[in-house]
Order: C-alpha cells, then sequence, then structure tokens
C-alpha cells in the first residue's frame, strides 16, 4: 500500500473535501427535491414504515465486520493482501450469516411491526442491498486509506440517482411502500458494479491469525463503540416504533431527515476524510491540531447556518406547500433536532479524533455515557411531550459535546472557541434577521426565497467582517493545493 507523507496527505484531503463537499452538494440538492416529491406522493405512514424499517437494517450492518474496515484504514503500518483476504473472509461469514437469518425471520419482523406484505418486501430487499452493500468494502478501504475521495464519491452519486429515479418513478404511479423496495435493490447493485470500475480488486478469501490478531485490537473497542452507537439511535428507533403510531414515527423521521441534512452533506464527508488523515498524523500532534481545527471550522462554517436557516424558515415553507400542511406536526421536533446537529457538528469530529490517533476507548466510554443517556431521557420527554420528546431528549443529550473539548485537549492542544466563534456569531445575526423580516416578507415561494437569499448575504457580510483573515488564509490554502 502506499504510503504518504505530511504534504500529499494535506493535498489529498482539501482535493478530497473540495471533491466530496461539491459532488455531495449535488446529491442532497437531488434528495432535497426528491423528499419534497417524496411528502407530496407518499403519506406519513409509509415514510413511518420505510424509517423503522431502515433502522433495523442499519442494526444489521452494526455487526458486519467487527471493526475491522476501520481497523485497516487506521492501520499505521502499510496494508497487506493478507490483511485484506482476512477482513474481507470474516466479513462475509458474518453477513451471510446475518442475511440468511434476517430473511429466515423476516415475516416474524413484519408481524412484530404489524407490516403487510409491501412493508415485508421491502424488508426483504433491504436485507439482499445490505449484502450487496457488503461486497463494496474493500475497494471503499483502499480508495480511503490512499485519500482518493474524488474517487469514492462516483457510486454515491450513481446510488443517489438510481434510487431516487426509481422511488419517484413509481411513486407517482401510486407504488406506495414498493417504490422504496425497487428503488433500495436497484441502488445496491448499481453502487456496487460502478466501485468494481473504479477500485477492482480480485475477490479472494484467506485467513491469518496474525493479521486477525492485530486488526481486532482496534477493531473490538471500535466495534464497541458502533454497537452503543446503534442502541442508541437505530434500536431506539425500532423502540419508538414499537410504541408510537406509525404516523408519529413518520414525523421524527421526517424531522429527522430534513434536520440531520446538513449535518450527513457535511459531516460525513469530513468525517470520512478526517479519519484516515488524521491517523496519518496521529504521531505529529501540531500538525494534527491545525488539522482539528480547520475541520471544526469548516463544519461550523457550513452546518451553523444552514440549521439556524432551517428552524427559523420550515415553519413557512410548510405553510406555503398545500400538501405539506400534513408535516406541520413535526416542525418543533425539527427545530430541537436542528439543536442536537450543531452540537453534533462540534462532538462528532473530535470523536473521530480521539479514533483516529488510537483513543478508541475513550470514545466507547463517552459513547456509553450518550446511550445511557438517550435511554433514559426519551421515555421520559416522549411521557411529557409525546412524540416530540425523542427530538427534545437527543438535544439535551447532544449538549454534552461541550464535555467532549474538554476530554480531547487532554490529548490535543486545539483552539475551539477560536474557530467556531465566528460562524455562530455570524449565525445568530442571520437568524435574528431571519426571524424579524420573515413574517412581513414571506408571502409566496418567490418572496421565501427571496428571504432565504437574503439571510445567505447576511452571513456572509457578517463572516467577510469578523473572520476575514482566516476565510483568505483558507481560501489561499485550498487554491496552493489544488494547483499542485
Amino acid at each position: 500500500m502506499e504510503e504518504l507523507d505530511i504534504a500529499t496527505i494535506t493535498k489529498r484531503s482539501i482535493h478530497g473535501v473540495f471533491a466530496l463537499v461539491s459532488r455531495t452538494f449535488f446529491i442532497q440538492i437531488i434528495n432535497v427535491i426528491a423528499y419534497f416529491l417524496f411528502g407530496l406522493y407518499l403519506s406519513s405512514a409509509v415514510f413511518g414504515i420505510f424509517f423503522v424499517v431502515s433502522a433495523i437494517i442499519a442494526f444489521l450492518s452494526y455487526f458486519s465486520d467487527i471493526g475491522l474496515a476501520a481497523a485497516l484504514i487506521q492501520k499505521k503500518q502499510p496494508l497487506t493482501q493478507e490483511d485484506l483476504k482476512t477482513t474481507f473472509t470474516i466479513q462475509q461469514i458474518i453477513v451471510v450469516s446475518i442475511v440468511i437469518i434476517a430473511l429466515a425471520l423476516s415475516n416474524v419482523v413484519g408481524g412484530f411491526y404489524r407490516l403487510e406484505e409491501p412493508g415485508i418486501r421491502l424488508f426483504q430487499a433491504l436485507v439482499v442491498a445490505f449484502f450487496f452493500s457488503s461486497l463494496k468494502t474493500i475497494p471503499s478501504i483502499i480508495l480511503e486509506r490512499e485519500l482518493h475521495f474524488q474517487k469514492l464519491v462516483v457510486p454515491q452519486i450513481v446510488e443517489t440517482i438510481v434510487f431516487n429515479a426509481v422511488a419517484l418513478t413509481l411513486a407517482i404511479k401510486g407504488f406506495g411502500i414498493t417504490s422504496f423496495t425497487f428503488a433500495v435493490l436497484a441502488r445496491g447493485l448499481s453502487g456496487l458494479i460502478v466501485i468494481y470500475l473504479i477500485a477492482p480488486w480480485k475477490i479472494a478469501f484467506g485467513y491469518s491469525k496474525e493479521s486477525a490478531k492485530q486488526l481486532l485490537s482496534f477493531g473490538m473497542p471500535f466495534q464497541l463503540n458502533s454497537i452503543l452507537a446503534l442502541l442508541k439511535d437505530d434500536m431506539l428507533t425500532i423502540y419508538i416504533g414499537r410504541i408510537l403510531p406509525l404516523a408519529q414515527v413518520g414525523y421524527i423521521g421526517f424531522a429527522q431527515k430534513w434536520a440531520f441534512t446538513p449535518l450527513r452533506a457535511v459531516m460525513d464527508n469530513v468525517i470520512r476524510i478526517t479519519f484516515p488523515s488524521f491517523s496519518r498524523l496521529a504521531n505529529n500532534k501540531d500538525h494534527l491540531a491545525r488539522g482539528i481545527e480547520k475541520s471544526l471550522f469548516a463544519t461550523s462554517f457550513l452546518i451553523f447556518p444552514s440549521l439556524f436557516g432551517l428552524a427559523i424558515l420550515s415553519p413557512y415553507f410548510v405553510n406555503l406547500i398545500p400538501k405539506y400542511k400534513q408535516w406541520e406536526p413535526a416542525l418543533l421536533s425539527l427545530a430541537f433536532f436542528c439543536i442536537n446537529g450543531i452540537f453534533s457538528s462540534i462532538s462528532t469530529p473530535l470523536t473521530n479524533a480521539l479514533n483516529a490517533i488510537g483513543k478508541v476507548r475513550v470514545t466507547l466510554y463517552l459513547m456509553v455515557f450518550w446511550t445511557l443517556a438517550t435511554w433514559i431521557l426519551t421515555p421520559i420527554a416522549i411521557g411529557f411531550y409525546g412524540f416530540n420528546g425523542v427530538a427534545i431528549a437527543s438535544a439535551a443529550v447532544a449538549f454534552s459535546a461541550i464535555g467532549v473539548v474538554f476530554i480531547v485537549k487532554r490529548y490535543v492542544d486545539f483552539n475551539i472557541f477560536g474557530v467556531i466563534k465566528s460562524p455562530f456569531l455570524a449565525s445568530v445575526v442571520m437568524g435574528i434577521f431571519l426571524y424579524t423580516l420573515s413574517p412581513l416578507i414571506i408571502k409566496s415561494i418567490i418572496s421565501f426565497i427571496l428571504m432565504l437569499l437574503c439571510g445567505l448575504l447576511v452571513y456572509i457580510l457578517i463572516m467577510l467582517l469578523i473572520s476575514r483573515s482566516q476565510l483568505i488564509s483558507d481560501i489561499k490554502l485550498i487554491r496552493d493545493n489544488l494547483k499542485k
């Protein structure tokens, strides 16, 4: 495997950020348009079924490789064919076992959630797509470890286009939940074909005891971390899918989907880049600190204004689209999920940095706390506030990001306040501007778009006023490395 120096890491990381963010922006535009149309043609109950069934598959995926993929990316020594074959063999044994059991129990799952035949077929389709996804692991690891992120995004674009094209076509024709069934199969198969065209890897089976032992020393604690994340998020979704009506679960899923869209658009890309990049910088704490600061500034610069604007403007958008009135009960949940997103945009890069430098047990302890807090607070909040309690509890738990900052500073000396203060202040000013003028100006879709653009302009002007030198410095860094 190719080994990288700091200059190459910097260059490829910046190229990766540019490639992933720009292409993911395209993906998010497609997703936003698609989910807008889904909201017109599909009911909240259909959304609830898809939300719950997807969470079940996400639950299964946490057991697919027992942390070996992350261990391969984090490994400081060059990868060997024994590493790759051992990982692939262990993963496929686990995945095939899960697939067989899941398909055998599909009717039981359907009965537990009171799913009709189309819902059971969706579950089975997602299980098959889960198998397709497992076959993509080794090519993805090779590209990710070598920081070839511009290639990694191509299968994502293809999958997004295929999924939404198939799902929307069938939804418009009245297929209901079956629209998602065909779409997830088409997405899984298309992504598998594309990634092997981009990063061919000859599938091979094998097992090395020494390789497995070395990889599992990092992989097992990492996987325990992931399992706790599973209990905190996806198992919670499965739980609320059982105790709440599916229409209310649909409100939760709708609110979470929209509130986490900025987070997914930015954070997933930052994590995908910074985990292998930070792993390569683990022995150089000065460069690592600067890398953490740059990633925090990038995420806060993009996510803070997006979430402030979404929370303030979403009620106007729902009221302007007649068929979107059905989603009005989800607005309070959306606002609290936005609060969760703001704090998560800080804690997620920091826990990612801890994993990259090998402090996986520290993140494990953090995840134990978050899991316990979520499962204790959520049922209590549901008891007081109904389905909105899920989002309220998530916002309360996310507030613990403040503690994560102090923990990470024990290992790396970085300046958190210096990098997030400008985006936060600019977002607050933009939020006040939107909150004050929106009731007076927004009367139609055109005036809504105008208000959105004015808010964006206010944010950019404030950022130039209070953080001009940092913006210029970052733009110069990006420009110089893109030229290389």
